[in-house]
């Protein structure tokens, strides 16, 4: 299991972002909208329209690592 605390500094976009975006994607618009580098190996949250829903990006030196945690609670 991979923490991605491990992997170092932690950019957390704000506003909603369609998590069904890919890695391609995401790197996009890491690169594109925020003129970042999505191979500095720093990790990139995003988080849904509903605000449950998360997903990381993060390069590992080897390859793209993308990584969804959903928060809703079954009652």
């Amino acid at each position: 299991m991979i923490k991605l605390s491990d992997l170092g500094q932690v950019y957390i976009v704000c506003g909603k972002t369609d998590l069904r975006k890919g890695i391609d994607g995401l790197a996009t618009l890491v690169k594109e909208q925020f003129e970042l580098d999505p191979f500095s190996g720093k990790v990139f949250l995003f988080c849904g329209g509903s605000k449950d829903r998360f997903k990381a990006l993060y390069w590992d030196g080897q390859g793209f690592g993308c990584s969804t945690k959903d928060l809703k609670m079954e009652n």
